[in-house]
């Protein structure tokens, strides 16, 4: 069996963090933290609840928060990762479906899709979605309906030889495009949202430029697949 870890980027996840970590250790998973600069309790509290912690004293971004999850796993041996935001949002009844398809048929990527069952999404967040997934897709060459949910797993294999240099939200986009050139597959599964009245901690203007700034900056880049092909 696969030896997988949960990787969960919190900034001030005081709130919730406590339930998402008791639902993932109630599920015998092994639950990383990442507290990115926090300033309440939500490293103490996950630590607390089953959780190992990585602490940056200062706020990094989710992107230098990832990476760091990324290399803990590595250097632990893990087989693969599933990534999930602390606030709530993710359902942890629906990680079976990622670690199922993950044994069956261990592709590189499994993203979550949200757009199998919009309903609840904000509008605006739904048309942007559906407009950064078409263009992400093409780019990628595959169908990628969710492009944007960071629920995902991620095989060790893509840690290993995809280079990764974003700090921010783009890294979601820049760990698809990456890996898509280099051969890898990318598959959906359908998840749960769970939205709530929390503000999104994504800023519209400034993480919409970064992320066309990066896609303009990651198609002009040649390919550097090894030639395997989907693998």
């Amino acid at each position: 069996m696969a030896k997988i870890c949960v990787l969960i980027p919190v900034l001030n996840e005081a709130q919730t963090i406590a339930t998402v970590v008791s639902s993932l250790r109630a599920q015998n998973l092994d639950v990383v933290v990442i507290d990115d600069g926090s300033t309440d309790d939500s490293g103490a509290i996950a630590r607390r609840n089953g959780a190992a912690v990585v602490r940056h004293e200062i706020k990094n971004g989710k992107g230098q928060s990832l990476r760091d999850g990324f290399r803990y796993a590595l250097e632990r041996g893990y087989d693969g990762v599933i990534t999930m935001d602390g606030d709530g949002q993710h359902d942890a009844a629906d990680i079976g479906q990622f670690l199922r398809l993950a044994a069956k048929e261990r592709p590189g990527i499994i993203v979550g899709n949200r757009m199998a069952d919009p309903r609840g999404m904000p509008c605006v967040r739904y048309l942007t979605n559906r407009f950064m997934s078409s263009l992400i897709s093409s780019a990628c060459g595959q169908r990628i309906p969710d492009t944007q949910c960071g629920y995902r797993y991620i095989d060790s294999r893509i840690l290993r030889e995809v280079p990764l240099a974003c700090d921010g939200f783009e890294i979601e986009t820049e760990i698809l495009m990456k890996s898509a050139k280099r051969g890898f597959r990318v598959d959906s599964v359908p998840v749960t949202t769970i939205y709530r009245d929390e503000e999104s901690k994504i800023n519209p203007w400034k993480d919409t430029i970064r992320f066309i700034t990066y896609f303009i900056k990651e198609i002009r880049s040649p390919a550097q697949g090894d030639g395997k092909g989907n693998r």
